[in-house]
């Protein structure tokens, strides 16, 4: 994962973890842009393209170092498992 940029992971992903919060909402167009609820409190976090590009991957931690003005955050990029809807084989099997 470390060969990866923090763009092209942020690419395939489908949820993201900022500092410990689930981020139920984010972009990723000029910049990426994140939201998450903390409590009743909408959190929202902005990173410019240069940001990510100096973004550093954690090995240990599993996540990524970014920095913009408000100071240091932890991003943790998730993929959704995915499924598929054919159950022939399954039902082959139950026969």
């Amino acid at each position: 994962m470390t060969a990866d940029t923090l763009t092209r992971v942020l690419a395939t992903s489908d949820m993201l973890i900022i500092n410990g919060l689930h981020a139920f909402d984010f972009e990723l167009d000029q910049q990426l842009q994140i939201q998450s609820m903390d409590g009743r409190e909408l959190k929202r976090w902005t990173f410019s393209p240069e940001q990510l590009e100096a973004a550093t991957f954690d090995e240990s931690l599993q996540s990524w170092l970014l920095i913009n003005d408000d100071g240091e955050h932890r991003l943790v990029c998730l993929s959704a498992i995915q499924g598929d809807n054919n159950n022939d084989e399954d039902e082959a099997d139950d026969a």
